[in-house]
């Protein structure tokens, strides 16, 4: 059974940082792209940043320069570390997975496994 846990979600105040790691589980991952989208209250789920497993990364224009994503095939995890936080990066974040191996570092949101969710809070 697949699992990605998430962790390292919490309440921030503006200009602040947080690292969110995510553990894989269930199967191998180290071949296939993962990372994380975010989903807004009353907004539709969105691609925040991706990586493969030879470590090419895409992020979206709003995590650009501030957001670096990186994983650790070893223990297959990613990690999202976010710098410079604004009130509108809150959101849940979720992490994901990508179901075929090889993929690019631009997930689809159809064809990914999904994590449970962790919150993070910015605050103004």
């Amino acid at each position: 059974q697949v699992q990605l846990v998430e962790s390292g979600g919490g309440l921030v105040q503006a200009g602040g940082s947080l690292r969110l790691s995510c553990a894989a589980s269930g199967r191998t991952f180290s071949t296939h792209a993962m990372g994380w989208f975010r989903q807004a209250p009353g907004e539709e789920r969105e691609f925040v940043a991706g990586i493969t497993w030879g470590d090419s990364t895409s992020y979206a224009d709003s995590a650009k320069g501030r957001f670096t994503i990186s994983r650790d095939n070893a223990k297959i995890m990613v990690f999202l570390q976010m710098s410079s936080l604004k009130p509108e990066d809150t959101a849940a974040y979720y992490c994901a997975a990508d179901r075929g191996p090889l993929g690019t570092s631009k997930l689809e949101p159809s064809r990914v496994y999904w994590g449970q969710g962790t919150q993070v809070t910015v605050s103004s």
